[in-house]
């Protein structure tokens, strides 16, 4: 298997598949890489090296019991990009690694980097303060860390049976299968990582990193997300960044990488083609 060796020693797993100009892909909470498989198999078929890792503490990278943080999470970004020496590279993120992107241009720059796709992404802020009154009460996300701390499996099958496709929406369809590999890979994850992942996601204001944001950016969102809602997200990120291309999936809940594959995988090709051409 496949591994860069951040600062600290961490292994940092990663899939690299095709060939062509760099794609790199950057998972949610508390999933890891395999959940990027339709998008990645899409574009390494279309001419692309499509790159996808597991962030530390989660699949099969190393658990290790600090850096659990967004400031780790995009250090480890820029150890996987500078080993494998990518340029060029089109950089998009799905929910928490939306904001593993963002850090990472907040902390690293753009030299290496031609596009980023924000997806469901959890950027600017999640969290309700004085100063983002937008944001959600911090009783939600205590409500994860209580569940999470009680039984971590029932948690992720109920994220996977409710809120995160949308199932629990009138008239959602979502196959058995993609809510149990949901479950299947959140348990991959190291508890005590994951633990601390909430914090990271919801706690950390990416808003300076946004504004760092000097390459064309393309932000996909359904607007009927319930764990990133779409004012909270999408919308307040498209509006920030300047120059951003904001995509709304109507109807759509926060797990579009499965639930509507084929149109994120079609305009996450179309965008990285744009750059190509």
């Amino acid at each position: 298997m496949a591994h860069v060796t951040a600062t600290d020693g961490a292994e940092i797993f990663y899939k690299d598949w095709g060939a062509g100009r760099p794609v790199v892909l950057s998972h949610g909470w508390p999933l890891n890489s395999d959940s990027w498989e339709a998008q990645q198999l899409l574009l390494a078929t279309n001419g692309f090296r499509a790159i996808a890792h597991d962030r530390r503490g989660h699949g099969r990278s190393s658990q290790t019991w600090h850096g659990n943080d967004m400031d780790t999470y995009a250090d480890d970004l820029a150890t996987l990009i500078d080993a494998l020496d990518l340029r060029d590279v089109t950089l998009v993120g799905f929910s928490t690694g939306g904001g593993e992107v963002a850090r990472y241009v907040g902390r690293h720059g753009t030299a290496r980097i031609a596009q980023v796709a924000l997806v469901s992404a959890v950027p600017p802020f999640m969290l309700l303060t004085r100063d983002n009154p937008g944001g959600l009460p911090i009783d939600v996300f205590d409500g994860l860390r209580a569940g999470a701390l009680a039984d971590r499996s029932q948690l992720y099958q109920d994220l996977a049976d409710g809120p995160f496709f949308g199932h629990n929406r009138p008239g959602a369809d979502v196959p058995a299968g993609v809510r149990d590999a949901f479950w299947l890979q959140s348990m991959a994850a190291g508890h005590h990582n994951a633990y601390e992942s909430i914090a990271a996601f919801s706690g950390t204001d990416f808003r300076a990193d946004l504004d760092a944001f000097d390459v064309p950016t393309l932000v996909i969102h359904g607007d009927d997300d319930q764990v990133v809602p779409f004012a909270v997200g999408g919308q307040a990120s498209a509006a920030r960044i300047d120059g951003a291309v904001l995509t709304v999936y109507p109807g759509a809940p926060h797990g579009i990488t499965d639930t509507h594959k084929e149109r994120l995988g079609a305009d996450l090709l179309a965008f990285a083609k744009e750059h190509t051409a």
